[in-house]
C-alpha cells in the first residue's frame, strides 16, 4: 500500500508483531490491534494504523460517517477483512454483494420489511414471546442470552420463513455461536498459518454449517414444492426472476435466506440481552418502565396500537444499543482515492467506523457510561448529532431490517417485564466480547420471579 498520502495519527505495528499475531485468535489478541476507544482517546476521531503495507483507517466521527456511508457511498465496498471472515457462512447474501446483484436483491426483499409489512408481524411476535415466557421456571437460574436467541429465532423463521423451528431452536442457537466463532477468527490481515492448519473450530464450523444448510435447504425445498404464496419474504425471492426471466438457483435462495436468518435474530438477541442486564443493574429505570407498562397495558399483552404510549419502553431499547450495538461497527474499502477533509483514504485500504467509541463520546452523549434512557426523549434525541448514534448503520447499506429489529424488540420487553423481573446471578461476570456482536461473553445468567401489575 503506497502512503504518498497526509496520513492521520495513529500506531505502527512492526512485521515481527504483526506474524505474531496472526497465530492468535481475534479474540485473544493484545488490544493495540483493536479499534477501541482507547485508540480514540489517543489519536482522536480519524486515526489510521499502518501495519506492515496495509493501511487501516478508525473513524468515529459523525460528519465523516456520513461521507463514506451516504455522500460517498458508491466508492466504497466491504472491505476484505469482512468478506474473508463471512463469506464461507453467509455466501453472496445482501450482507456481502455488491454493485448491480446487491441492488437486485436489495430490491427484491425491501418489500418483506416494508412499515405495513413488518406491522402485520407484531401478532406472531408477541405470540411467540408468550409461548416461550411460559416455559420459565421462576428461582431457577438460566441464562436470558440463550433464551432471547432462541426466541428471536423462531420470530424470524415464523414470519419471515412462515417456518416452525421449535423443536430445533435450541440447537440452532448453538450452531449460530459456533459460525460466529469461526468466523472471527478467519479475521487477519494476511494468510496465516493459523489458516492453512486444521483445528477443532474449522472441524465444528463445517459440520455447524452443514447441519445449518440441511435445515434451509429443506425449508426452500419444500416451499418450492409448495407453490404457495404466503406473503413473506421466502415468497417474494421464490417469485422474483431476473429480465430474462430466470428465478434464483438454490444456492442464491441459501445465502439470502441464511444472511437474514443468523443477522435478523441474532442482533435482536444480543440487544435483549444487554436490556435484561442493565435493566438488573438500573433498579430506578426498571421502575419507571414496569411503571409505563402497568399504566399502558394493566396486565394484558401488548399490541401493535400500544407502542405510541410506550415511549419509555423504546428509549429502554435504544439506550441498551448506544451503550452496546448490536455490531461495533461497519467496515468499508474504498474502491477508489477518497479525500476526506484534510486526508485520504487510499483505495484498497481498510476502514472502520466505530458506532461503540461514538455511541460512548462524551461530546455527544454526557455521561457516557452511564445508562440514561431519558437521552432519547423526542427532546433530547433531536439534539444527537444525525450519524452519531448508528446502530443500524446509514446510507443505501443500512440495515434492511431495523424496524423489523425495532417493532420486535420493543415487544418483547413489553410483554416479558410486565409479568417477571429478571435478577442477575450473584457473581456472574457481565463482560463484553465482539464476535460479530457485541455478545455478552459468559451470557447473561438471571432469576425470574413473578411481578404482579400495579393497576392504575
Amino acid at each position: 500500500m503506497a502512503t504518498d498520502y497526509k496520513l492521520p495519527p495513529g500506531p505502527i505495528f512492526r512485521l515481527w508483531f504483526i506474524r505474531l499475531m496472526q497465530l492468535m485468535p481475534f479474540r485473544t489478541r493484545p488490544e493495540p490491534l483493536l479499534f477501541t476507544v482507547k485508540t480514540f482517546q489517543e489519536y482522536g476521531s480519524f486515526a489510521c494504523a499502518r501495519v506492515g503495507n496495509r493501511l487501516f483507517f478508525q473513524i468515529s466521527d459523525p460528519e465523516l460517517t456520513h461521507q463514506i456511508l451516504v455522500t460517498h457511498a458508491d466508492k466504497f465496498h466491504k472491505d476484505d477483512v469482512l468478506n474473508r471472515a463471512l463469506r464461507p457462512v453467509t455466501g453472496n447474501g445482501l450482507l456481502l454483494s455488491e454493485g448491480d446483484f446487491w441492488r437486485k436483491q436489495r430490491k427484491l426483499a425491501q418489500p418483506a420489511f416494508h412499515h405495513k409489512r413488518i406491522e402485520s408481524y407484531a401478532t406472531a411476535m408477541v405470540e411467540e414471546t408468550q409461548r416461550a415466557i411460559a416455559a420459565w421456571q421462576t428461582d431457577q437460574p438460566f441464562d436470558v442470552l440463550f433464551e432471547m436467541t432462541q426466541l428471536a429465532l423462531k420470530i424470524v423463521a415464523r414470519t419471515l420463513f412462515s417456518a416452525d423451528v421449535s423443536d430445533s431452536a435450541a440447537r440452532v442457537s448453538q450452531l449460530v455461536t459456533v459460525l460466529l466463532e469461526a468466523a472471527n477468527n478467519r479475521i487477519g490481515i494476511f494468510t496465516t498459518l493459523y489458516d492453512l492448519l486444521p483445528s477443532a473450530i474449522k472441524r465444528r464450523e463445517r459440520a455447524a454449517l452443514r447441519e445449518i444448510d440441511a435445515l434451509l435447504r429443506q425449508i426452500i425445498s419444500r416451499r418450492r414444492a409448495d407453490g404457495t404464496d404466503r406473503g413473506d419474504l421466502l415468497s417474494m425471492l421464490l417469485a422474483a426472476t431476473d429480465e430474462d426471466g430466470n428465478g434464483m438457483t438454490d444456492q442464491q435462495l441459501r445465502d439470502e435466506v441464511i444472511t437474514i436468518f443468523l443477522a435478523g435474530h441474532e442482533t435482536t438477541a444480543v440487544t435483549l440481552a444487554w436490556t435484561w442486564a442493565l435493566l438488573a443493574q438500573h433498579p430506578e429505570v426498571e421502575a419507571k418502565l414496569w411503571a409505563e407498562l402497568d399504566s399502558v397495558l394493566g396486565g394484558r399483552a401488548p399490541t401493535l396500537a400500544d407502542l405510541p404510549n410506550l415511549p419509555y419502553t423504546e428509549m429502554v431499547i435504544k439506550e441498551a444499543m448506544r451503550l452496546y450495538p448490536p455490531a461495533g461497527g461497519v467496515s468499508r474499502m474504498p474502491i477508489t482515492d477518497v479525500q476526506l477533509g484534510e486526508y485520504v483514504l487510499p483505495k484498497g485500504s481498510n476502514v472502520f467506523i466505530s458506532m461503540y467509541v461514538m455511541h460512548r463520546d462524551p461530546r455527544y452523549f454526557p455521561e457516557p457510561e452511564r445508562f440514561i434512557p431519558e437521552r432519547f426523549s423526542k427532546e433530547r434525541e433531536a439534539e444527537i448529532p444525525r450519524y452519531a448514534y448508528l446502530p443500524f448503520g446509514a446510507g443505501p447499506r443500512i440495515c434492511i431490517g431495523n424496524s423489523f429489529a425495532m417493532l420486535e424488540a420493543r415487544l418483547i420487553l413489553a410483554t416479558v417485564a410486565q409479568r417477571f423481573k429478571l435478577a442477575l446471578v450473584k457473581d456472574h461476570p457481565i463482560l463484553p466480547e465482539q464476535l460479530f456482536t457485541i455478545r455478552p461473553k459468559y451470557g447473561v445468567k438471571v432469576v425470574a420471579s413473578v411481578r404482579e401489575p400495579v393497576l392504575v
